[in-house]
C-alpha cells in the first residue's frame, strides 16, 4: 500500500496509514484500536457460524504497516483481545508466532473496555499493559474518546466511519479517522469489526480509508 497521508497535528506530523492506522515519525511509534484479536473465534465459540482466518489477516496487515513505516514500537489503543473466549489456543499460537518474529520490537497496551473483561495478553507476549490516557506530549494515548488535560487525547473504541452519498442514491460506508478540537479517534484495526457513523462539526477533520488510500473528505 502506497497511499499514506502525512498531517500536521499539535505541530507534529501524523502519518495515516491505508492499514487502518497512524504512524507517529517523530519517535517511530505505530498506533493501533480496537486490534480484537480473537473475536471470531469467540463468536464460534458462542455457536455463531463465522469464517476462521481473521487473526492471522490483521497480523499480515500489521507487519505490513511495520515494515513499510520502519516503525520501531507498537501503542495498541486498547480491546487487545475481544473476549475471553476468543483467547483459543489457535489464536493465541498466531500471536506467538508473530511475536516470536519481532521479539525485539516494544509494545505498549493501553487498556480498553474490552480488556478489562478478555485480560491482558499473555506474559509470554512481552506486551506492557497501563492505563490511559498514557501521556507522550502533545498526544495522549487512551482507549475511550475523552477529553483531557494538557495532552490530545489519541484514542479508539468508537470504531468510527462516515457514509458517502452520490447521484442515484449511491452510498458507501468507509473506516474513517476522525479528528476533533481535543480528540483524534482512529479506525478499527481489527479485520472482523464492525463500524459506527460519527458525528462531525463544523472544524473537525475527516480521513477515511478508501481501499489503498486515505483521502481528506471536505
Amino acid at each position: 500500500m502506497t497511499g499514506d497521508l502525512e498531517i500536521e497535528l499539535c505541530g507534529e506530523r501524523l502519518v495515516l496509514l491505508p492499514e487502518r492506522a497512524a504512524f507517529r515519525p517523530r519517535d517511530g511509534t505505530l498506533l493501533v484500536a480496537d486490534a480484537h484479536f480473537g473475536k471470531a473465534a469467540s463468536f464460534r465459540a458462542f455457536g455463531v457460524p463465522v469464517p476462521g482466518g481473521t487473526t492471522m489477516e490483521t497480523l499480515a496487515r500489521l507487519s505490513a504497516a511495520l515494515d513499510r513505516t520502519g516503525a520501531e514500537r507498537i501503542v495498541f489503543l486498547g480491546d487487545f483481545f475481544h473476549a475471553r473466549a476468543g483467547r483459543t489456543a489457535s489464536t493465541l499460537d498466531a500471536l506467538a508466532a508473530w511475536r516470536a518474529e519481532r521479539s525485539g520490537l516494544p509494545i505498549l497496551l493501553v487498556r480498553g473496555n474490552h480488556d478489562r473483561h478478555a485480560g491482558d495478553p499473555p506474559q509470554e507476549l512481552g506486551i506492557e499493559c497501563a492505563n490511559g490516557p498514557v501521556v507522550e506530549a502533545p498526544y495522549g494515548y487512551a482507549h475511550h474518546p475523552e477529553p483531557a488535560d494538557a495532552c490530545y487525547v489519541l484514542a479508539g473504541h468508537i470504531h468510527p466511519s462516515v457514509t458517502l452519498r452520490g447521484i442515484g442514491r449511491q452510498k458507501q460506508r468507509l473506516a474513517c479517522f476522525h479528528f476533533g478540537p481535543r480528540v483524534g479517534i482512529l479506525p478499527a484495526f481489527g479485520e472482523f469489526t464492525g463500524t459506527a457513523d460519527v458525528p462531525v462539526s463544523a472544524g473537525d477533520r475527516v480521513y477515511v480509508v478508501a481501499g489503498e488510500h486515505v483521502l481528506l473528505i471536505e
